[in-house]
């Protein structure tokens, strides 16, 4: 195609281009009214997930695992009239809650004891009727007894009697529904509200807090980095055009992108998480660098003396081919993502890389229309008469060709020092401490952990092997046996439950030792008698399945790293394959933990990926294999630098490095491109290597020290969010940028000049 004819045909059609493009956009935009977020933990699951399966199939059998839970401590101990009373109204306006399936708490738990004048007679009621009918001596005597009760203490009570929780179980799939979570939160607020006058803080957990804790980070983050980002790009813009020509047809180009792309998303039925709701800031970091090449070599042609439409032509012939390459490469590193199992990444990086292919198009069509219409006054200037040897790029491409050896040995020396911390990078995708400390849900879990009991629950069940099996002596030995061996192996277990408690308490009253009876018969009726006992939703149908052949223990545990999250796991299931009862460890907290693998291999895959893809694309372009090197290595350097440095500070890997990794690649390479692409212009042409260095430098050395600037900044904008993964993309991105720029602009310049000194170019 010939470029100059492509131009003209943009220039002669440049009024419909600068009117249908903003048209276009705006219809489109219209849709964004209907623009909703999605805060459901399923997000992190593809539908055809083993992993997701698998938990349906454990909440098909024993019911929801979620729950509502509040908690408040009293440092003088809950036993007293007025903690007793907030948890007895709490408890029963969560009972009249809809979506609300049970609730328990310190006031209803079924207190299972003897009748002192029929010793023979075993009563279930509620621990506590009527707080406010108790004296202090009977309450005195109901702390005595707590505290005693291993059904409850380090569950719903703590050890030292000074915090409880009200745990509300939610209703099956009641927590797939964002307006169910956000009805949950509002109502546990409202009722908290109302204890107010108590004095007592009150903390809100469980997964309805959860949901709408990423659904609120989530929108906070969109609302306020695209305009944040969009005015650091203005600020940055202005201040190296100094036109607001310049900054504005830049700004227009990506704010076009992502509205049309967003639109998109919701006309496709896709609702926004807080991954794709980055979405408008990473096309500004993507998107503006094309529009900022072709303005910059624009105003080269316009100092040098050319009219408005050569100038056109001229940014457009030098930027055609690099801008389609850079689009492509980052579409590229987006694209790789869509191998995650991770949904938010894959719809990310699909978004995204679409988001890159369309910000090139609009490039090329809007702006050289755009500047057809404005022929915006630049004067001319005498320092660039010359085409590529002014005193900056001389000094630059003389002090690179002298330096040569020591900026490689050097670089080499470094790069090898930081990237042996890779060895010790870890991976963490604990879902809690994707949250800052400060985010309300963080602040509960934390509060939850230190003054209760462990805020992940393992959901451990174990397969009788027959019907009715879990009624065996033997059967409920082993259960018993398990768990005290789970709490001795690890400390972060902080307290397990099962029908098995039930059975030791009945034994206990009735033959006064809490251990698991010899006769089968007499488990059946315990078991019986308890269920019988029990009030209305407070059955005993959610600890075991309909034949009681599977019994489900759960286990409180402590916040920890995942490996460690898999390590328990995995103890778990092999303590029971050394037995005759296989065991299976379910619930959200091992599901979350088994997204590490998926973590991974999303860094790896991806990586992978993207790099055989975009080494593909240049090999393609510059059709030669020694130059493959120069491909791969400036840009794969980038991430194993700033992961060494992860290594070195003990930072683990979580989902927002994940993706980061063929990100950098697929942005990095753009810097990349841009110098291989003017470097080989000017080696064909006849130039030696100084006069080949001087030119890369004239014309892409500043615009690609301007566009990491707008990158890098753009991308530290995350490290301002509450959710943990962006922060952490953010930096991570944005410092492998600023390393690829160094390395694109020293040490390729420096490896060129040792390899590329003879007559014939490597790269020509």
């Amino acid at each position: 195609m010939n470029i100059d004819r492509f131009v003209d045909g943009i220039i002669r059609l440049r009024w419909w281009a600068a009117l249908l493009i903003p048209l276009i956009t705006l219809a489109l935009a219209s849709q964004l009214r209907y623009l909703q977020f999605e805060g459901s933990y399923r997000i992190w699951f593809g539908e055809e997930s083993p992993i997701l399966r698998q938990y349906d199939d454990f909440r098909s059998v024993f019911g929801n695992d979620d729950a509502l839970l509040i908690m408040f401590r009293d440092d003088h101990g809950v036993f007293n009239p007025k903690a007793l009373g907030v948890v007895e109204r709490i408890t029963e306006a969560l009972w009249q809650t809809t979506d609300i399936a049970r609730v328990d708490s310190l006031t209803n738990y079924q207190y299972v004891h003897s009748d002192p004048e029929y010793p023979d007679d075993v009563i279930v009621e509620d621990f506590i009727g009527d707080p406010s009918a108790l004296s202090p001596e009977q309450l005195a005597e109901k702390a005595r007894i707590a505290a005693g009760e291993e059904m409850i203490v380090g569950r719903i009570v703590s050890a030292d009697m000074k915090t409880t929780m009200i745990a509300a179980r939610l209703t099956p799939k009641a927590g797939d529904d964002p307006e169910v979570s956000a009805r949950l939160k509002a109502a546990g607020e409202a009722i908290v509200a109302r204890e107010s006058a108590s004095g007592y803080t009150f903390h809100l957990g469980g997964g309805p807090i959860l949901n709408m804790a990423f659904i609120h980070l989530g929108e906070h983050d969109v609302k306020v980095f695209t305009p944040f980002v969009l005015l650091i790009a203005m600020v940055l813009l202005w201040f190296i055009f100094r036109r607001p020509s310049g900054m504005l047809l830049s700004l227009s180009v990506v704010i076009f992108t992502f509205l049309i792309v967003l639109a998109v998303q919701v006309l496709l039925g896709y609702r926004v998480n807080n991954f794709t709701a980055n979405l408008p800031v990473f096309v500004v970091a993507i998107g503006i660098a094309d529009a900022m090449h072709l303005f910059w070599i624009y105003l080269v042609g316009r100092r040098r003396g050319m009219a408005n439409r050569d100038a056109i032509r001229f940014s457009v012939r030098k930027n055609l081919l690099p801008t389609l390459l850079t689009s492509l490469t980052t579409a590229v590193g987006f694209a790789s993502l869509a191998v995650s199992d991770v949904i938010p990444v894959k719809t990310l990086g699909i978004a995204t890389a679409t988001a890159a292919l369309l910000a090139f198009v609009l490039t090329i069509l809007f702006v050289p229309a755009m500047l057809a219409i404005l022929n915006p006054k630049v004067a001319q200037s005498e320092e660039e008469e010359s085409e590529s040897h002014d005193a900056f790029s001389l000094g630059s491409a003389r002090f690179v060709m002298r330096h040569d050896r020591g900026i490689l040995l050097g670089s080499l020396l470094l790069f090898t020092l930081i990237g042996i911390g890779i060895a010790w990078v870890k991976v963490d995708s604990n879902t809690v401490r994707y949250f800052k400390e400060h985010v309300p849900f963080r602040e509960t879990v934390t509060f939850v952990q230190r003054h209760l009991t462990g805020p992940m629950a393992y959901e451990v069940v174990v397969d009788s092997g027959e019907k009715d099996g879990i009624k065996s002596p033997e059967f409920m030995q082993t259960v018993a046996r398990f768990t005290d061996a789970f709490k001795a192996e690890y400390p972060a277990v902080r307290h397990t439950t099962s029908l098995v408690d039930v059975v030791e308490k009945f034994n206990d009253v009735m033959n006064g030792s809490p251990t698991i009876p010899a006769e089968r018969n007499l488990i059946a009726q315990y078991l019986l008698l308890y269920s019988l006992s029990l009030p209305q939703g407070m059955e005993i149908n959610d600890r075991m399945d309909v034949d009681e052949r599977q019994l489900r223990v759960t286990a409180s545990v402590d916040i920890v790293d995942t490996s460690l999250d898999l390590e328990m796991m995995r103890w778990v299931e092999a303590w029971w394959a050394q037995t005759p009862y296989p065991a299976r460890v379910n619930g959200q907290a091992a599901m979350f933990a088994h997204m590490q693998h998926d973590v991974t291999d999303t860094l790896v895959e991806s990586i992978l990926l993207a790099i055989a893809a975009v080494s593909l694309m240049m090999l393609l372009i510059f059709r030669n294999l020694r130059m493959i090197p120069l491909f791969i290595i400036p840009n794969v350097l980038p991430i194993a630098l700033v992961v060494g440095v992860m290594g070195w500070l003990g930072i683990t890997i979580d989902l927002g490095v994940a993706v980061s990794g063929a990100i950098i690649i697929g942005v990095a390479v753009d810097d990349t491109i841009h110098f291989l692409v003017k470097y080989r212009e000017a080696r064909r042409e006849g130039e030696s290597l100084e006069a080949a260095l001087a030119y890369v430098y004239h014309y892409a050395g500043k615009a690609i020290v301007f566009t990491t600037l707008i990158l890098s900044a753009a991308f530290m904008i995350f490290a301002l969010s509450d959710f943990v993964p962006n922060v952490n993309f953010g930096i991570v991105t944005a410092s492998a940028l600023v390393i690829a720029v160094l390395i694109d602009l020293l040490m390729l310049p420096a490896w060129l000049s040792l390899a590329d000194s003879g007559k014939r170019s490597l790269i020509a």
